[in-house]
């Protein structure tokens, strides 16, 4: 008995029937993929401005109180970044044995009541963190930390144990502290940090000096502070920074717009952040 095979006519009926059952099954599936594709396109778009918003809103809920600057145009953002805070005394006891600071004279030590309380992993960096007290912002020289006298800042030498056991002793530069804080207030600062979107970026720029005016996006690079990109795929425009300091100067709000584009897409994320402005 002789067996037989598929001959060619057969062979090409049945590719051409695959073929249109593949063609009506890709027309089917097509648009399910497609929209999966763009959902997770915009989920990960979400995701990538969701976290740097997250990640600015926490640098400026802890930044000194009005040290809050925008220059070009709204694209970069500055700050002097707090590590602590906490109450000075202003006055000695009877025993001498505490130590107010002086503000009629130059002074190097003072207690601060209670512990220095800082975030995991930011223990005060001795000879590089600053004391800031009473900081009313730009336009008073005498009490901006920017400014290139600084005359309300100083740096911190050393931490020694107080006389009591609830308090902790600050050892600064000798400096004459031109204004007492109206709460006995003062902060910790470990420096500059600024924001920037430039180049379809969003950046941020931290460990380089204090500078008396504010650094724009092409200068930052060069003074020798570290960078991290937070956000690639910035659309054009697509970040807009803006602070009002509010009508007492003392609840400030900064406003962050950013916009990430991808295959002609674009997510836009708004959010506001309350800054705290009492010296």
């Amino acid at each position: 008995m002789r067996s037989r095979g598929f001959t060619l006519i057969e062979m090409i009926v049945v590719i051409v029937l695959t073929s249109i059952i593949a063609s009506a099954v890709a027309v089917f599936i097509k648009l399910p993929i497609e929209g999966y594709v763009a959902t997770a396109r915009r989920a990960e778009m979400t995701d990538i401005a969701d976290t740097a918003i997250r990640r600015m809103g926490r640098d400026l809920r802890l930044a000194l109180p009005n040290s809050v600057r925008v220059t070009d145009g709204g694209a970069t953002i500055e700050i002097l970044l707090t590590k602590t805070g906490g109450r000075y005394r202003s006055e000695s006891d009877t025993t001498a044995t505490a130590d107010a600071l002086n503000f009629s004279a130059a002074d190097t030590l003072f207690d601060q009541f209670g512990p220095l309380s800082v975030l995991t992993g930011q223990a005060i960096t001795i000879n590089s963190d600053s004391v800031v007290i009473y900081n009313l912002g730009q336009g008073i020289t005498s009490a901006d930390a920017y400014a290139a006298a600084a005359d309300n800042r100083s740096v911190i030498r050393g931490l020694p144990a107080g006389a009591l056991a609830n308090e902790r002793r600050i050892q600064i530069d000798a400096k004459q502290f031109p204004l007492e804080s109206p709460g006995n207030r003062f902060q910790v600062i470990e420096g500059p940090v600024s924001y920037v979107c430039a180049n379809g970026q969003l950046t941020r720029y931290w460990g380089y000096p204090i500078q008396a005016a504010q650094p724009t996006a092409a200068a930052l690079p060069t003074l020798g502070g570290a960078s991290a990109l937070l956000a690639a795929n910035v659309g054009a425009g697509g970040c807009v920074f803006g602070y009002n300091p509010g009508i007492t100067a003392r609840s400030g709000l900064v406003d962050l717009t950013l916009i990430i584009t991808q295959a002609n897409e674009s997510v836009r994320l708004y959010h506001e952040v309350h800054v705290t402005n009492v010296p």
